[in-house]
């Protein structure tokens, strides 16, 4: 067990490097001007723990010496999350804050009195889960305790009549999935972050799977929550609806561990689907695009899966998979029409080949001037969809800053958003490659999911990227969300205020106060110190 996170997190600097293919970088050469001048790198040590003696014979009568982790390599494995700058920090590059013990409960009850304990050790507490977080929610802070829950790895119930399951919150999402799958049952929840993340991670970040028009947002999945908080253990969600007041389960859903530790999550479960067709589309320029997801968005017949890429996004996908070739499949666009092609994967989850064709036929009556490229190209994404974080560590191998970010906003400032997104970033690097897809659609809205492609920078490859990403944050506030789904963090908690108010902050601070007055957990997330 204390190798499994370590594992996880850092294979990348465990086992072979993945490489790209020789044309692959010899487009990124001609496009972005990447030379073999390569990074600076160094291995990273861990220093040594300064957990008191009192605070670990404490924590070891709760959850036993074998599950208080104090090994150099145990911590580093729990250090940080998965963004650029992480990933550079492993490198060497960057700082790294190590905490001084990873603590592994074995149960809801373990976890409250580690919780309890830490309050009056005045020790930091950072819940940890799959650490995919990319805006620095799972980061160390002095004199700090990672609450890593593995060990929270059960489907605790099955009620098939209500369609609900209560799953513990360090179960990792293949694992949730192939136990309900036994019963017959899916949530349906599949981010990028599928491979790696746990159902609690879901519940703290507000989590948006990939196939969200079909079965919803995490939060949409939420019917109950069991959180350890140092004042005592809340337990949330009776029936499906109530006017009892507010609904105090969003207090907790998407309060990134900073009210409480999530030890249970009561979700919505549906019937595994017996029929997923993904389809491929090109569609004549993204203003085009993404009028047509709003016009499949706004008379609700969305796929279950809705994802349009833009024109770089689609040309880059072609020329670094090494897919469909690319000069081939232009010409046949252009025989069609199509001069700024751009991608759109349609994918339906359904039980029947008639609620199929209902559904298919209804999306595909509103796309006209559309060439469909058929199934290949939709199984192709829909298979490789999870491999983002490897062709990063390719990237990033080879010499390439390489970054997302994610916003939304309303139909009517899409496309405003978009430009000035892609302005800030191409204005703060030098040559850069910006992509950009829709992936989650709403009547009124949808989200823009940017990633970004540039040389990197052997004087401050840290700070070149953090340029850009603050001209890009500035560039989304007053327009849209600072996050649609990758949650605050640390990065995004400076613009917090600037989207619900000082007041809202205020609010939230208050109710962190009641929680956790000693303001132990996972500090500087959520809520700027």
């Amino acid at each position: 067990m204390a190798n499994r996170t370590d594992q996880l997190l850092r294979s990348a600097w465990t086992t072979e490097p993945p490489q790209l293919p020789p044309h692959a970088v010899r487009w990124l050469r001609q496009e972005t001007g990447l030379t073999d001048a390569w990074t600076p790198t160094r291995g990273i040590t861990a220093p040594p723990s300064e957990l008191p003696d009192t605070a670990r014979e404490v924590l070891d009568g709760i959850v036993g010496a074998d599950h208080v982790l104090t090994g150099g390599q145990d911590r580093l494995g729990r250090t940080g999350g998965l963004s650029y700058l992480d990933l550079l920090a492993h490198k060497g590059i960057g700082e790294v804050s190590v905490p001084d013990a990873v603590v592994l409960p074995a149960n809801p009850a373990e976890v409250a009195d580690v919780v309890r304990a830490c309050a009056e050790l005045g020790l930091a507490v950072v819940p940890f889960g799959g650490g995919t977080s990319v805006v620095g929610g799972v980061k160390a802070s002095n004199r700090s305790i990672v609450l890593d829950l593995a060990r929270l790895d059960q489907l605790v119930l099955v009620d098939e009549v209500s369609r609900l399951a209560v799953l513990q919150a360090g179960m990792r999402a293949p694992d949730a999935e192939k136990a309900l799958a036994e019963y017959g049952f899916t949530l349906g929840h599949v981010p990028q972050s599928f491979e790696r993340a746990t159902i609690g991670g879901f519940a703290a970040t507000r989590s948006a799977g990939q196939a969200s028009a079909g079965y919803g947002r995490f939060e949409d999945m939420v019917e109950g929550v069991r959180v350890a908080t140092p004042r005592g253990e809340l337990r949330f969600g009776v029936a499906p609806a109530s006017a009892a007041g507010p609904d105090l389960r969003h207090l907790v859903v998407g309060s990134e561990g900073a009210f409480g530790v999530i030890t249970e999550v009561t979700v919505r479960i549906r019937p595994v689907p017996r029929i997923r067709r993904y389809e491929g589309f090109v569609v004549d320029g993204w203003d085009q695009g993404a009028e047509l997801v709003r016009a499949l968005a706004q008379d609700r017949v969305l796929a279950d899966v809705t994802r349009l890429s833009d024109v770089d996004e689609s040309r880059v996908s072609f020329a670094l998979t090494g897919g469909l070739k690319s000069e081939a499949l232009g010409a046949y666009l252009k025989l069609r029409g199509i001069r700024q092609p751009c991608v759109l994967v349609l994918g339906w989850e359904v039980q029947d080949k008639r609620e199929l064709a209902m559904r298919r036929a209804a999306a595909l009556s509103r796309m006209r001037g559309v060439v469909r490229l058929g199934r290949v190209l939709g199984e192709a994404w829909r298979h490789g969809r999870f491999n983002g974080p490897r062709q990063r560590d390719a990237l990033m191998n080879a010499g390439v800053c390489v970054e997302t970010l994610e916003t939304a906003t309303h139909w009517s400032q899409v496309h405003e958003l978009y430009d000035k997104v892609r302005q800030a970033l191409t204005s703060s690097l030098d040559r850069p490659i910006i992509m950009c897809h829709i992936s989650h659609a709403y009547e009124t809205g949808a989200s823009l999911y940017f990633t970004v492609i540039a040389a990197r920078s052997t004087e401050d490859p840290a700070g070149q990227w953090q340029r850009a990403k603050t001209a890009a944050c500035e560039a989304i506030a007053g327009i849209g969300t600072i996050s649609h789904h990758h949650a605050v963090g640390v990065d995004h908690a400076p613009y917090l205020p600037g989207e619900i108010g000082d007041l809202g902050v205020e609010v939230l601070a208050a109710v962190k106060n009641t929680l956790d007055p000693a303001g132990i957990l996972n500090p500087g997330k959520l809520i700027a110190p």
